[in-house]
Parts: C-alpha cells; structure tokens; sequence
C-alpha cells in the first residue's frame, strides 16, 4: 500500500492506494498556512495509515517548480513551501521512500496509467484550478525541462500587457484559472452591476446562471472561453500533441467542456493556418478521465514505479 497526498492552495487531498491505483480510503483536510504545520498534518496522516497497512512509501502532488530531487523551488500559491526539499522533509520525519512531483505532471502520469490517455505517446495535460497547470509527455515520459519548469503554462501571457504593475494580469493564470481567474473576474463583474452582490466561489453556480440566462455570467463565460481556447491552439500547434486533456474539477462539467470545445472550434476556424490543418495534422482538447484524482493516483504510481526499479 502507499499513502497519496495532492497538495492544493486551499485543501490537501489524501488516500490509501494500492498498487493498481485503486483508492481504498479517501479523506482531505485544509492546507495550513505554516511549512511545519503541513509537514506536521502530513505525518501524522502516514502515521494514521500506518496503523492500519504496511506501507511501501509516499506519492506526493504538489504545486510548483519540483525538481526530481524533491527540491521545491516554487508551490503554487503555498509561500511557506517555497525552496525546501519536501522529499527529504518526508523521509525525514516518516522513514520511508518518498516521491514529490509537480502537480499538473501527476495528472499526467495518472491519465496514462488509469485515464484517458493509455493510447497517447505524446500528449499535454492542462489542469485548471487555482491556477492553471500544465503535464507535458513526450515518447511517454514527462517532459521536466532543464530546470524542472516545462509545463508552467499559466505564466503564459495571452492578453494585451498593462502599462504599470504586475504583467501577470495579463497572464493565463489571472484568465484561464478557475479560481484565480474565472471566480475573480465574474465577482468583480457582478459587483459592477450590485455593489452588494454576494461573492461566488462556485463554478457550478457561475455556469448554472449562465445556462439560465444571466447576461453577466455568459459574457463572462464567453471571455473565459475564448481565453482558454487560444491557450489550447498555442499549445497544439506549439508541441503537436495527440491531445490536450483538461483536468480539474471544472472538467467534469458537461456544460463547461462543451462551451470550450466549441470555442476551440470557433476560434480555430477564424485562423486561417489553423483551420486548413485542423482536420488534418492536429490533435484533439479533451476532458481528462481522473480529474480531481489525478494528482494522488499519479503520485502513487510515481514512487511506485521508483520502488519497483531498484
């Protein structure tokens, strides 16, 4: 048995796998603000676990710059996890083997093994949450860069830049993200129309209004749209994979996955080069199958496969 965790900015995710990826027990818990207390909350998990399994080790998913040796150089919006070894912090304190890999390329791995990408060799994933993701496979391994930062699609920059201040408004983080992007530009929307509107955190809610009618919310959603399919076609025609699979919890809205790939559609038809090769030479945007999984199973098999080399 392994111990997954798939650390987020708000929540950690966490479970009991076994060797075939099955999760037999599956719990969360809020993500401390404070280095110590996550790796506190982490440890006393395993010791959880371990009284109730024999562990063979500890699959992590974080977010983040994560070279191979565990090293973190950055964690998403996790500040205190900034430039520490979490795989040695983990060994430390749990004696056993531990591997750390970046979130987005843990739902990678995962759709290989168990999802929607077994007959993929090349293949990117895109995961939307707090910020926007990204796990590229190429000839079936991950693609990690020189320096462990291939796939940090959200710092791309897809809209005009402001003259003063932070570019990244201009990034697709701030635009494609759900909560970095999709919660804050509709809230500040609504509140152009009633000061006193409440604020949504609730993805579910802002497509629900947009099916209903709600004007705000479908400009909004459209923009949303638009934004991600041009992050889409920059990618397929960037790397020429087989797919690009959306991941995240957004993903397994029906209405959502339908809207973006009709803005794919959309989008790729109005580009002269893109829509003569479209039907031709270029891959496909599709749902990821393991979505809010993803980063625990493809941990696991991380470590799993790390022990089963030696």
């Amino acid at each position: 048995m392994y111990v997954g965790f798939d650390i987020g900015g708000t929540m950690i995710k966490y479970g009991l796998v076994s060797e075939t990826g099955e999760i037999l027990e599956q719990a969360q818990l809020p993500t401390p603000s404070e280095k110590e207390a996550i790796l506190v909350a982490l440890t006393e998990v395993v010791a959880d676990y371990q009284t109730k399994s024999t562990l063979k080790g500890i699959g992590i998913s974080a977010p983040g710059v994560i070279r191979r040796d565990g090293f973190m150089t950055t964690a998403g919006a996790i500040r205190s996890l900034y430039r520490i070894n979490l795989k040695e912090e983990m060994m430390q304190r749990c004696q056993l083997p531990v591997f750390v890999e970046n979130d987005a390329n843990a739902a990678a791995i995962a759709e290989k093994w168990l999802g929607n990408a077994q007959n993929y060799n090349d293949y990117i994933c895109l995961v939307l949450g707090t910020g926007v993701g990204g796990g590229v496979v190429i000839n079936g391994q991950i693609y990690r860069g020189a320096h462990g930062m291939a796939g940090e699609f959200g710092f791309m920059l897809i809209d005009a830049l402001p003259a003063t201040g932070n570019l990244e408004a201009a990034s697709v983080n701030w635009h494609g993200a759900v909560v970095g992007g999709l919660y804050p530009i509709y809230n500040r929307a609504l509140r152009r129309s009633n000061p006193q509107a409440e604020t949504v955190k609730d993805a579910r809610v802002i497509l629900a209004r947009a099916k209903a009618g709600e004007r705000i919310a479908q400009e909004v959603l459209d923009r949303y749209y638009q934004d991600l399919a041009v992050t889409c076609l920059n990618l397929l025609t960037s790397f020429d994979p087989e797919a690009i699979l959306i991941g995240g919890g957004i993903s397994a809205n029906e209405d959502f996955m339908q809207g973006l790939l009709d803005k794919v559609a959309v989008v790729a038809s109005q580009h002269e080069a893109i829509n003569y090769l479209q039907d031709k030479t270029m891959g496909i945007v599709q749902p990821a199958k393991l979505r809010n999984n993803a980063g625990l199973i493809g941990a696991v098999y991380q470590i799993h496969q790390e022990i089963q080399e030696k």
